[in-house]
């Protein structure tokens, strides 16, 4: 079973957004973020029937549905790491970005709106 990812402590989340809105973000400062908002959608949307990645950071299987034990999930979710914090965070909207192309998502389950923004 994949390990699960913890959320960041709030200081260093804390640290990591004020890094971030004033466009001063290190690689390591984008992964806390990234790690951490997927592990908030994980405890929000516990299952495995959607896979969300975000390359190279992480990826996660999230949303009740059919499980599966091997290759590709029945519906995948990807994009970028601004894009996934964005919407983890309420600056970006599901139905913008994935009207931007900025989402690419595939499968039954595949939209998070009813997930998003996470905190």
């Amino acid at each position: 079973m994949p390990r699960r990812l913890l959320p960041a402590e709030p200081p260093e989340l804390a640290a990591a957004l004020a890094a971030r809105a004033d466009g001063t973000a290190t690689g390591a400062e984008v992964r806390l973020l990234v790690k951490h908002y997927l592990a908030l959608l994980q405890e929000r949307a516990p299952g495995n029937s959607v896979e969300v990645r975000v390359p190279p950071y992480a990826a996660v299987q999230v949303v009740e549905g059919v499980r599966h034990t091997r290759g590709t999930p029945p519906a995948v979710v990807e994009l970028d790491a601004e894009t996934w914090v964005g919407l983890a965070t309420g600056e970006l909207s599901w139905a913008e970005a994935a009207r931007s192309g900025r989402v690419r998502a595939s499968g039954e389950r595949a939209d998070l709106t009813g997930f998003l923004p996470l905190g």
